[in-house]
């Protein structure tokens, strides 16, 4: 297991160029592995490899719950030293995720977009969509992380369980509903939800894994609205995610409810099996040698 790593380049292969990997490089492991030569891995974007399925660490190839883990140098972006280690864990996977989600909606700075569900991705994406100049409504019932996403710029937030979320879009927008909107919790109610609470011309991009999506064709041929899937992020846009969030500063390590070490993995996955926890790390010092 460990799906989202980061840390410091140990032992290169035979025949890396020193000038693509050095031992010491502080880095993020993009968790693909595909053929490395297919138009999809060429373009950054192993995961859609056509040769053969891509390998995902922590769940085809060992992870980062070790003290070492190989990889291909491929999968290899630089972290910035003004970034820790945490925080280059959390860009590799869900807060990368946010911002590929974000590229899909295009340019997403003057707009009001609406993220439903506040869970690590749906928190970044209400984080990056602020840095980026839009003015975010975020969804999600659980109070503590409805607050988490005011720290993080959201302009309002909504209860999903006490209030109708499209109905109340709509009221914060003065009756047209929002020209964005993203879709992180896996929730068909939520899908249904933010269908319901775009514009005219409106895009709606899923993130979330486990929902449904059904609509009458009918009831919305008249939005011109469009429907995206977003499936993490390239390569490219791993170190493009990183390199903001280095620039801007921003606190992506408030993201964590939990840390743990590496010996202490056992509790940490004992807790997470309760389901009541946000986003747990895990580290590790190093070898000795």
């Amino acid at each position: 297991m460990g799906h989202e790593p980061a840390g410091v380049i140990h032992a290169v292969g035979a025949g890396v160029s020193p000038d693509l990997a050095a031992v010491g490089q502080r880095v993020i492991v993009h968790h693909y592995a595909g053929c490395t030569y297919c138009d999809a891995c060429r373009s950054g974007w192993p995961q859609m490899c056509t040769t053969a399925p891509a390998r995902v660490f922590g769940i085809d190839d060992h992870g980062a719950h070790a003290p070492f883990m190989r990889v291909p140098i491929a999968s290899l972006v630089p972290l910035d030293d003004r970034l820790t280690f945490e925080a280059g864990a959390a860009i590799g996977c869900g807060t990368g995720t946010a911002w590929g989600a974000l590229d899909r909606l295009g340019d997403v700075g003057g707009a009001t977009i609406a993220v439903f569900g506040q869970g690590p991705v749906g928190l970044s994406a209400t984080l990056l969509a602020t840095a980026r100049g839009a003015r975010v409504v975020a969804i999600d019932p659980e109070p503590a992380r409805r607050l988490q996403a005011e720290r993080f710029g959201a302009i309002a937030t909504i209860d999903p369980m006490s209030v109708s979320a499209a109905a109340a879009v709509r009221e914060l927008t003065d009756g047209p509903g929002v020209s964005l909107a993203l879709e992180t919790s896996g929730s068909t109610a939520a899908t249904a939800d933010a269908i319901a609470a775009l514009a005219p011309w409106g895009k709606l991009c899923l993130v979330g894994l486990g929902g449904e999506v059904q609509f009458k064709v009918f009831d919305y041929l008249r939005s011109q609205m469009t429907l995206l899937t977003s499936w993490t992020m390239s390569v490219v846009q791993l170190r493009r995610c990183a390199e903001f969030i280095a620039r801007n500063n921003l606190p992506i390590g408030d993201l964590y409810s939990h840390r743990w070490r590496l010996d202490q993995i056992v509790d940490a996955y004992e807790e997470f099996d309760k389901q009541r926890a946000g986003k747990g790390v895990i580290t590790f010092d190093g070898p000795s040698t």
